[in-house]
């Protein structure tokens, strides 16, 4: 119900109740009126309207007096406080070199991104700099994601499979992760090409086969599940895997380290390496 223009919000608000609580694993991910929201229901009215919230709160300069505002609200447990038998989780951000082609492309797509933001005034359009680098971060990934023609190679793309070989030689399970489902094809390819199983779930795909996926997941039919971020943020248990790949980084790293308790959870036996690909 952080979406507070949802159906499903309005009707949940609309319930009759002496005691209200919500339950939340999940990171704000757009703006402080996520948290609006939610409030809107346990306390209605706590926080004045959404406008009045939005004007006071929405730039995070009063960040501490909104935490004082809340906090009495709020039990917040912690996976170290709780979970103390949890195996290790290590860390390790691996990061790859521009090389030839893929190099002249992100610069020339660096000056270009340059030259428009100087040429729109003094504050130029959020959603003309959101898309430059989000461009950007997809010619990091594979050029090919921005331009269809292109037959180079991705440094990112070779470290990847680098991973995802010596991962495999040595019996881990491993989820990979990006932002950008249309990377899936490419790596399922040069997956098939050396011979190692993968499965794929994104947004578009349906909740039944998702639970399907996982079952097969878990019986260990393949050794890689590439995950889109938004479609395996929530709701999914796969200990099985012992090793996590983030392909690209998420501009929100609460959202990331979710994706990651996907195997870091409860159930997981093994200790769990992160792999955090950089350009």
């Amino acid at each position: 119900i952080k979406n507070a223009m949802s159906v499903g919000a309005g009707a949940v608000k609309q319930l009759k109740a002496q005691t209200r609580l919500a339950l939340t694993g999940t990171p704000m991910e757009n703006h402080p009126g996520e948290l609006w929201s939610i409030f809107d229901f346990v306390l209605p009215g706590y926080l004045n309207s959404f406008a009045q919230f939005m004007h006071r709160f929405g730039t995070g300069e009063e960040a501490d007096v909104l935490r004082n505002r809340i906090r009495p609200f709020l039990l917040r447990r912690l996976k170290c406080d709780v979970l103390k038998e949890l195996p290790e989780k290590i860390e390790r951000v691996v990061y790859s070199a521009f090389e030839g082609e893929q190099k002249k492309l992100y610069g020339a797509n660096v000056l270009r991104l340059r030259k428009e933001l100087e040429a729109g005034g003094e504050l130029p359009g959020k959603i003309q700099i959101l898309a430059g680098l989000t461009r950007l971060r997809q010619i990091c990934c594979d050029p090919s994601l921005c331009y269809e023609n292109y037959k180079g190679e991705s440094a990112k793309l070779e470290t990847c499979l680098a991973l995802l070989s010596g991962a495999v030689a040595a019996g881990h399970r491993v989820l990979l992760f990006s932002q950008f489902a249309s990377m899936f094809p490419i790596i399922k390819k040069r997956l098939d090409r050396a011979g190692i199983g993968c499965f794929v779930l994104t947004g578009a795909t349906s909740k039944e086969e998702r639970s399907r996926l996982t079952a097969r997941f878990y019986a260990g039919d393949v050794p890689v599940f590439l995950i889109s971020l938004k479609a395996g943020g929530t709701g999914l248990n796969l200990t099985a895997a012992d090793v996590v790949i983030h392909y690209d980084p998420w501009w929100n790293a609460a959202a990331q380290d979710q994706a990651t308790d996907r195997a870091h959870r409860i159930g997981q036996k093994k200790q769990v390496t992160v792999f955090r690909l950089i350009m």
